[in-house]
């Protein structure tokens, strides 16, 4: 086995194959740089088939292809989670890049030479000039506070928990919490059953038709591409995040599907009291309320801030050799969905190969 005394070597190590780490793995490839994928589950993919079951990109396929290689169904198809899973499967095999599966990285450290060695749960020592964390954003589920106010009667399920609403306890209430495309997703897939809906959502949040006429009018005006670090990125960062979905009006045609706001406290009674209504005693709550940081097996000084984030421009960190992929806004809106995977890399891995 290769131990920190005798490390296996390479010239980069990418952390994570989901699709933020293939792209890095296609762009390190077209340089003709050695490289090895290290990733914490069993199979490419996996980070989509482990979604729930009613899950599908936001993005058509025309707008959520990595570089070289089209997806293998109509430009514009909406994808399940599954093909999501099969289209990463095929688009390893296709470039067949080394990538080594059951290795949760557990600690990264940046050594007296300015390499990095990268230890991985297993005891395995990995040594490269480059890394590039493509982890995502958050890896901790997030949930507010108040959560611990319901009773143990309440079951509580994190939307990465979620698979299926027969997941669900019981046949009465369930709440929804969540300010995204997800959280609508999942309130509209368990409202379908029949089940009351108490969705902590504001329903008068801005909302897209998530069809061919929005993409095509999203790309034309550059709205995808416009930067974070600009004056109008800026601005579109800072305001409510608009959901691209088709599931709000849906939700709205169910009677038996409420919107009480933003969910603001709980009772040990099991109601949820958001801004404008309040539930009744509750079966279950789904909290889709994202993630928070994880980078704590990070322990380079200077790459994470206070609030647990990475320190970056464009995805270059301004330590030497590192660099991120798959963070929101990581350069511009895009940069959060499928098809945002290759512009990033292609730029992340150009500079980092030029500054090391």
């Amino acid at each position: 086995m290769e131990t920190a005394a005798n490390p296996r070597l390479t010239g980069t190590i990418v952390i994570g194959a989901g699709q933020s780490g293939l792209a890095a793995a296609y762009y390190l490839q077209q340089h003709n740089q050695p490289f090895l994928v290290l990733d914490e589950r069993a199979a490419t993919g996996d980070v989509w088939a482990a979604r729930f079951k009613a899950l599908r990109l936001f993005s058509p396929t025309w707008a959520s292809a990595l570089p070289g290689l089209p997806w293998p169904k109509a430009a514009h198809y909406y994808p399940t989670k599954d093909e999501a899973a099969a289209y990463l499967q095929q688009y390893a095999a296709h470039f067949q890049f080394p990538i080594i599966h059951n290795q949760r990285v557990v600690h990264v450290q940046l050594m007296p030479s300015s390499s990095y060695q990268v230890h991985t749960a297993t005891g395995t020592c990995y040594q490269a000039q480059r890394v590039i964390v493509c982890t995502g954003p958050y890896s901790a589920p997030a949930r507010p506070s108040f959560a611990d106010d319901l009773p143990p009667t309440v079951q509580q399920l994190h939307s990465s928990g979620y698979h299926q609403p027969a997941d669900l306890r019981g046949h009465g209430p369930v709440a929804v919490v969540g300010s995204g495309n997800s959280a609508l997703q999942i309130a509209a897939d368990v409202a379908a059953t029949g089940r009351p809906v108490y969705v902590a959502f504001d329903e008068h949040t801005p909302a897209m038709p998530n069809n061919t006429a929005m993409w095509v009018f999203l790309t034309a005006t550059g709205f995808m591409r416009v930067p974070g670090h600009t004056v109008l990125g800026r601005h579109l960062r800072n305001s409510p995040e608009p959901v691209v979905s088709q599931d709000l009006h849906r939700l709205q045609q169910f009677p038996h599907a409420h919107f009480i706001g933003r969910g603001q406290s709980a009772t040990a009674a099991g109601e949820l009291l958001g801004v404008h209504h309040s539930t009744p005693p509750l079966d279950a709550v789904v909290w889709a309320t994202g993630f928070r940081p994880a980078f704590n097996w990070l322990q380079i000084p200077g790459s994470i801030n206070e609030r647990g984030e990475p320190y970056h421009f464009r995805g270059l960190s301004p330590v030497k050799g590192l660099a991120f992929l798959g963070l929101p806004w990581l350069h511009n809106r895009r940069s959060a969905l499928m098809g945002g995977a290759g512009p990033d890399a292609r730029h992340v891995v150009k500079e980092l190969l030029k500054s090391t």
